[in-house]
């Protein structure tokens, strides 16, 4: 179907000589529409009905109405080109008709007809240039005046040369006290004059995310700045639009949370069914060794259990720390890359349902790393969590690692040569764009429909593998799918050795008999614990409840070793305490025992996490003793 064309343009011809306007008509009824009139008074009650009229061809001698005052008359109906025809050499009738009527031309009678062809086709095209022209500055002020953001167009020193109502009001003036004024000289500016010099220079259109501190609090502005060149490519003008986008920054900061506690739902939801299963096999292994306290084989056999499955709960119960805090890690620890791969199989495999088939493919002598390990499962979980939305319809999901020297980084990695622990997440689904593959890696941009994802997993990911001093590499091809590998960097020997506060060591038997350490806890069944480590080293241990009561004991008797205190408890927290007790004692030893990873300890602390072992304990009071 054929788009409807406009039709011919509508030329006037006025005259009262019948003779005269057929002879018009004839000329220019091929190409155009006509209406012939036979006096002004006709013509411009025609007018008066019917403005859009390409041209006027008007004689000048005709009774009642000279064409001079008809065409003066019709410049109030018409904007239409306008020619006079005039018998006679009469120059003021001319001179009038230009100045009243505003002619572009006149033609003496008798014409040439190729000549009044050309003028009036000269007078039709810039009739049609000028209408065309109308409707631009029609439609720009109609977009100016409504578009919902502030415009502006200025010229190549800054200077306003167009204004809109929203941008006046934010500049506090008129709209025409605006123009010839650069935005400093009216106090407004965002602080984009570099973006406004990168318009400039690269010409191309740059856009700004800028937030500002008002008395309703946190603002956003979204500015494009487009460079308008001129003819020669030059860049004269800039429009400028900026868009207060506050709304949807605070809809898509609440939607970003929303996603964040619906993934730690899901999360704790599958961390709660592991430790289900994990305090069944605890009570139960405690009940059946109760049962049979006479069989020292079977009594140990349920003990043990019961201890694996604690330990289980405690890694599990640091892996949801791992997701849930806002925090920075506690801290690189050499790790078995293998080993935690292997543990977070389960975790990964129940996170991602059936819609996906997964494949582990990992060598078994893996180079050891110095990362955090919890982030390094979550970069891994977040990573098969990708590949899997890759794949709506289903697919398969490679997970390897190996281990590769790098002499010469791959292209694009910040690479340094040495050997590197790899692991890679792929998958067989969509693949990316290369403008996609080109955003992925910035923070909050994603592909899912809203409410499906925060745009955060790769960055993540990008972000540990850098602060673990290895590097992020991504391939990816439409139809060809995705493979994500994080380079982790061999620990060194010195590096691998064990660390001494990891709860994994050998159970150290130091020299403990006879110090006097004050254990401080509101929790009656931890402290029995830690109570119960310490006498069975020989420790004399004096037990109290809470922070307040330790220090009005210390106030008594300050004959102490050490004080291991806990940092949660009601009233005085175990930091307080800590200042408090390096102000009043300051010889007196502090090991601070704490649940949570983002705990800030005073100078001269030392920390223990919770869950810990005999052995972590032992561990940290050798660092005391050896001090």
């Amino acid at each position: 179907m054929t788009a409807p064309q406009d039709p011919p343009p509508l030329i006037l011809l006025v005259d009262d000589e019948p003779d005269i306007l057929v002879a018009l008509e004839d000329l220019f009824e091929a190409d155009f529409r006509v209406k012939a009139a036979h006096s002004g008074a006709e013509a411009l009650e025609f007018l008066a009905g019917e403005p859009d009229v390409a041209v006027i061809i008007s004689d000048q001698r005709m009774p009642e109405m000279t064409g001079d005052v008809f065409l003066s008359h019709a410049r109030r109906y018409s904007q239409a080109e306008t020619i006079l025809l005039t018998g006679y050499a009469d120059l003021s009738s001319v001179t009038a008709a230009l100045n009243k009527g505003g002619i572009v031309g006149y033609a003496p009678k008798p014409w040439d007809p190729e000549a009044l062809s050309a003028m009036v086709g000269a007078a039709v095209s810039r009739h049609q240039l000028r209408r065309a022209l109308n409707e631009e500055r029609s439609l720009l002020r109609g977009l100016m005046a409504h578009l919902p953001a502030a415009v502006a167009v200025k010229d190549r020193d800054g200077r306003f040369i167009r204004i809109n109502q929203r941008k006046a009001l934010s500049l506090g003036v008129a709209v025409e006290d605006g123009l010839g004024l650069t935005e400093p000289e009216l106090g407004g500016g965002l602080g984009r004059t570099d973006a406004e010099s990168r318009a400039r220079q690269e010409g191309r259109t740059i856009e700004v995310l800028e937030e500002v501190e008002s008395e309703s609090g946190a603002q956003w502005f979204e500015t494009a700045i487009v460079p308008v060149p001129d003819a020669s490519g030059e860049v004269r003008h800039l429009v400028i639009v900026e868009r207060d986008v506050t709304d949807e920054k605070l809809a898509e900061m609440h939607l970003r949370q929303s996603d964040k506690l619906r993934a730690l739902g899901t999360l704790a939801g599958g961390v709660a069914h592991d430790f289900n299963n994990l305090l069944t096999a605890i009570i139960g292994s405690l009940e059946l060794a109760t049962r049979r306290l006479g069989d020292e084989g079977a009594v140990r056999r349920y003990l043990d259990n019961a201890t694996m499955a604690a330990q289980k709960g405690a890694t599990l119960t640091q892996r949801l720390l791992g997701f849930s805090r806002q925090t920075e890690s506690r801290g690189a620890e050499v790790v078995n890359l293998a080993e935690i791969l292997a543990e977070a199989r389960d975790l990964v495999e129940r996170t991602l349902g059936g819609g996906a088939r997964i494949s582990w493919n990992l060598i078994d002598d893996l180079w050891m790393s110095a990362i955090e390990p919890d982030q390094f499962e979550l970069a891994v979980l977040n990573l098969a969590v990708n590949a899997r939305d890759a794949m709506p319809g289903g697919g398969r999901i490679t997970i390897s690692a190996w281990n590769q020297p790098v002499e010469t980084a791959p292209p694009g990695l910040d690479l340094n040569p040495g050997d590197y622990a790899v692991v890679s997440v792929q998958d067989t689904g969509e693949g990316m764009t290369p403008e996609v593959l080109a955003r992925v890696l910035e923070p909050f941009f994603t592909t899912k429909p809203v409410g499906k994802g925060t745009g955060l997993g790769l960055p993540m990911a990008y972000g540990f593998a850098q602060r673990s001093g290895g590097a992020l590499e991504i391939c990816s091809e439409p139809g060809q799918g995705t493979e994500v590998k994080i380079y982790l960097p061999r620990a060194s020997p010195r590096e691998a050795m064990p660390d001494v506060g990891s709860g994994d060591g050998q159970d150290l038997a130091p020299d403990t008999g006879g110090r006097r350490i004050l254990v401080v806890d509101d929790e009656t069944p931890v402290r029995a614990v830690t109570v119960g480590f310490l006498r069975d080293r020989g420790c004399q241990v004096v037990e109290v409840d809470s922070a307040d009561a330790a220090l009005n004991l210390l106030g008594r008797d300050s004959a102490f070793d050490l004080a291991l205190v806990d940092f949660a408890m009601p009233g005085m927290n175990g930091v307080e305490f800590a200042n408090r007790a390096q102000a009043a004692w300051p010889d007196l030893p502090i090991i601070l025992i704490t649940g949570y990873f983002d705990v800030a300890v005073p100078p001269g602390i030392i920390l223990v996490h919770k869950p810990f072992s005999n052995a972590t304990l032992q561990a940290a009071l050798d660092r005391v003793w050896a001090q």
